[in-house]
């Protein structure tokens, strides 16, 4: 039993909670595609592969149980890293982290840079809310 528990322990290190969580879309017609069919939000997150501003949004904030529980009923959830993955043009891929906020047509409801703290992504997030209600009215 000491043994399989330190197994998971052990691999509970190599595996990144939040990637697992959130089950990032990377392809972003396939992301419009499960929008219009879910009527959901897009978040998209452009990042790069070694970007520790990334890194420490994805590990301080991304990894709330609660917001992730969130982002998934709200969101479909796009991450693209401007190093792999193919950014359309009208995207900015400078200053990663960039948020974009999309509705299903792709269109921008709210975009951002950086960093953010729980607390300020759940403000970021009501934000977006308001715009979307303004939009829809």
């Amino acid at each position: 039993m000491k043994v399989l528990l330190k197994i998971f322990m052990l691999l509970s290190l190599f595996i990144p909670l939040h990637a697992i969580e959130l089950n990032w879309e990377h392809d972003y017609n396939k992301a419009l595609l499960q929008a219009q069919k879910e009527g959901k939000l897009i978040y998209l997150m452009i990042g790069a592969d070694k970007c520790r501003h990334c890194e420490r949004f994805k590990k301080q904030t991304l990894s709330n149980k609660e917001l992730i529980t969130t982002m998934k009923e709200d969101y479909v959830l796009l991450y693209m890293s401007r190093d792999r993955h193919p950014v359309p043009k009208k995207f900015e891929v400078e200053g990663a982290p960039r948020h974009y906020f999309l509705n299903a047509k792709g269109e921008i409801i709210a975009d951002g840079q950086g960093s953010r703290e729980l607390e300020g992504w759940y403000d970021i997030l009501d934000e977006v809310e308001l715009l979307q209600e303004g939009d829809n009215k």
